[in-house]
């Protein structure tokens, strides 16, 4: 996918045009999350967060493959590339999650309820292997023609590692001031477990940071290519500091409606909002940087779901905070290290200076 040079102004409307349509379908649809089962750990909220993650890529895909004629992915359409096949299985995919969930939503059949999760999973599984398929027939470089690239290994690896080490200082610190407790591994899994505590934090931690951000990489990827895949390519036009932090301010306020709904910061609405978009204009600049570095959307999908998944294993299974704003990790003292992180890599990395580069997809 092609970077804009920083001589060309940015596409407004066209920008306009996509957050309106990602904003109208992810808000429409936590008014309906709000005015039916309400946020909360039922199977249809998750759903339907789940369904939100899907958005913005949707929204990307359909405007840049189908309405924006001078985007590099409409032309790469009309030239047959196989590769933009990748985006009508994730049309299909995002279609298909959307019916589970109204399944979900509107049935109250226990046994339809368990039947539809497990399509639900299986669809998903059945998309990524079907993505990981057509990379192996297509090759590398068919998907980098449309900025599908993966990127070397070693960037998932150390910026992986990186995720993971960060949260997992987040729960240290939060242990050293005592700002929270330690969570009890046996009552949280249930009574049925007999294993002991050490192993249980183990085979958590394997399935949650290991295998959970490759089975959630389709929902990261469906934020991260509407954010990180189409918009930051659009709006380097302004520079590459700055749209990072544009783009932070966009995906914060994007959450405003779950976050007033209590994801995350429970009892806080106001503040909570405020927190996530800080939150997410630190976390804009560290994902921003990786696809800079790497050239990879993938990269940046996985690095999300690591994100994800470390927090809810470290914050929720090992050392649980008291305060959902005063509080290292997603609170307010998490938010200033990463804070702290976005200024030091945009301070000690030259690729900040440097001209953008003219091919996101195949850059190394």
């Amino acid at each position: 996918m092609e970077t804009p040079s920083a001589g060309g102004g940015v596409r407004w409307r066209q920008v306009g045009i996509f957050l309106g349509l990602t904003f109208a379908l992810t808000w429409g649809l936590n008014l309906l999350l709000w005015q039916t089962v309400g946020y909360g750990a039922s199977q249809p909220a998750i759903m339907m967060l789940q369904l939100q993650m899907l958005l913005p890529a949707l929204s990307a895909i359909l405007c840049t493959l189908f309405l924006f004629r001078d985007h590099p992915l409409f032309q790469a359409r009309r030239r047959g590339e196989r590769a933009c096949w990748v985006f009508y299985l994730f049309i299909a995919y995002t279609l298909a999650h959307t019916a589970t969930t109204l399944i979900a939503l509107f049935s109250y059949d226990f046994i339809v309820l368990n039947i539809n999760a497990i399509v639900s999973q299986a669809v998903g599984l059945a998309a990524l292997l079907a993505v990981l398929v057509m990379r192996l027939v297509m090759g590398k470089e068919a998907f980098a023609r449309v900025g599908l690239a993966g990127g070397r290994p070693r960037y998932w690896l150390i910026f992986g590692a990186g995720f993971v080490a960060f949260y997992g200082l987040q729960t240290v610190l939060n242990m050293l001031f005592r700002l929270g407790e330690t969570v009890d591994i046996t009552a949280l899994v249930g009574s049925g477990v007999s294993l002991p505590a050490p192993l249980l934090w183990l085979i958590i931690a394997l399935q949650s940071v290991v295998l959970g951000p490759f089975l959630g990489l389709l929902f990261a990827f469906g934020e991260e290519f509407g954010w990180r895949g189409y918009l930051q390519s659009e709006l380097l036009r302004l520079g590459k500091v700055r749209a990072m932090l544009v783009i932070g301010v966009i995906w914060g306020l994007w959450h405003a409606p779950v976050i007033a709904m209590g994801h995350n910061y429970p009892g806080y609405p106001a503040a909570g909002i405020l927190l996530m978009t800080a939150y997410c204009i630190g976390l804009a600049v560290v994902l921003g940087y990786a696809v800079l570095k790497s050239g990879s959307v993938w990269l940046a999908a996985f690095l999300h779901a690591v994100n994800n998944q470390a927090a809810s294993f470290f914050l929720a299974a090992v050392y649980r905070p008291h305060h959902p704003i005063f509080s290292f990790g997603a609170g307010l003292y998490g938010v200033l290290c990463v804070w702290l992180a976005a200024v030091l890599i945009i301070l000690l990395d030259p690729i900040w200076r440097e001209a953008a580069v003219e091919n996101v997809g195949n850059h190394p």
